[in-house]
């Protein structure tokens, strides 16, 4: 009996012995390592894995490759937006697997536990390489389906909560489908149809969304000015609801005007008409004028200096001067020493008399007297003979006016 009890006493102390000298950092169960676990070797490295959910995964857990166990489940945690779980595992530094691979939770049986089990995406898809710190998103990570979701489903399926529904469903397909083979065929057809218009449309469908986008965007950095628009476009509104009134008072007045215009344009319209049909003669002759006109306009625009002056000119400008004597005393002598004397037989020369026979006279002509004939032939006098054979020029001032302003009597 006291052997027995030194025994155990002796178990006590090597037992709080042992747990003196493995420190103060035990913290439960979990800090054991359990026998039998993967070996890690001497340069492990660190993952860290983003879950949806973990199920009853544990830490101690197992991490396998292929059904190999290469690490285990250090611990486990939640992501920095606390909204999924975060799993940190322990990798043997043998083990390379690419750094795009993917993670998974299963379950060893069907009441087996539960591990993490690490794959590669494909043989040909692998990129880079995990290494010590790296993270495998929720983009790449799943888990199994559980023994007792798939025993619910067995069991609302086989107590009538699915089969039952299942039947009427297609007893009443075969219902609404029997004798319109045609018709559903003729929809499904058009479905085709407008499946393929849509894929054959995608680029412009596409083209539009990304338009759609760019008008938003537009609209967005718009959007200030668009708001001040809307803001200012409330005090418009009450400026023309105080001039409603005489908006409509300008309406109708516009409308008596036009009635007023077409009453006048309908009263008026024959004599329109005929001033146009009157304006066609002048309009037919300026067509046919041609270039004349403008040929025309350009000497007198030019004048007294034609357009080939200007060829014949070296320079920019001409040095014209004129003097313009209008005294009429100068203007006649002026005429008078012109070698074409244009007041030959409208004023007398100095010296001569006129009057002798056989000579040409220089002398106005007679005044008309009673009794001339409307051709300009005097009628025959008394005597029978005839007045002067001339026809009439004018005498005096008014022959001297004809002349200076080129015409004749």
């Amino acid at each position: 009996m006291k052997r027995l009890t030194k025994l155990s006493a002796a178990g006590i102390v090597t037992t709080v012995s042992a747990l003196l000298l493995s420190g103060c950092g035990f913290s439960g169960i979990y800090d054991v390592p359990l026998p039998g676990g993967a070996d890690l070797g001497d340069h492990s490295y660190e993952l860290k894995i983003q879950f949806q959910d973990v199920l009853d995964l544990v830490p101690q857990s197992g991490v396998k490759v292929n059904e190999v166990p290469v690490g285990q489940v250090k611990s486990i945690g939640l992501t920095p937006d606390g909204w999924h779980a975060e799993v940190t595992v322990q990798v043997n530094g043998d083990v390379k697997l690419p750094a795009n691979a993917m993670a998974n939770v299963k379950q060893s049986s069907l009441l087996g536990e539960k591990y993490v089990e690490l794959a590669s995406p494909g043989d040909d898809q692998g990129q880079g390489q995990l290494t010590n710190g790296a993270t495998i998103p929720l983009a790449r990570t799943g888990r199994d389906v559980e023994v007792e979701e798939v025993l619910g489903a067995l069991s609302l399926l086989l107590n009538g909560g699915g089969v039952e529904q299942l039947n009427t469903i297609t007893k009443e397909l075969n219902n609404a489908t029997s004798g319109r083979e045609p018709d559903i065929k003729a929809l499904l057809d058009n479905a085709n149809e407008l499946v393929r218009n849509l894929d054959q449309q995608s680029a412009n469908i596409t083209r539009a969304l990304d338009g759609l986008n760019r008008l938003s965007m537009t609209l967005n950095d718009q959007k200030d000015k668009l708001v001040g628009a809307v803001d200012n476009l409330g005090p418009g509104l009450g400026v023309l609801e105080q001039q409603r009134g005489q908006l409509v008072t300008m309406l109708n007045a516009l409308n008596n005007l036009s009635g007023v215009a077409t009453d006048t344009v309908n009263k008026s319209k024959a004599d329109l008409v005929a001033d146009l049909k009157a304006l066609t003669p002048t309009l037919q002759k300026l067509g046919e004028a041609g270039n004349d006109l403008p040929k025309a306009l350009e000497i007198l625009l030019t004048f007294p200096f034609t357009d080939q002056a200007y060829n014949d000119v070296k320079g920019d400008y001409f040095n014209l001067f004129l003097d313009v004597d209008l005294n009429l005393k100068d203007i006649i002598d002026n005429l008078g020493r012109s070698r074409q004397n244009g007041l030959d037989g409208v004023l007398p020369v100095p010296g001569l008399t006129g009057g002798v026979d056989g000579t040409p006279s220089n002398q106005p002509p007679p005044l008309p007297i009673p009794g001339q004939s409307g051709n300009g032939q005097r009628q025959p006098d008394a005597s029978g003979g005839q007045g002067g054979g001339q026809p009439s020029r004018g005498s005096g001032l008014s022959g001297l006016f004809g002349v200076l302003s080129g015409g004749a009597g």
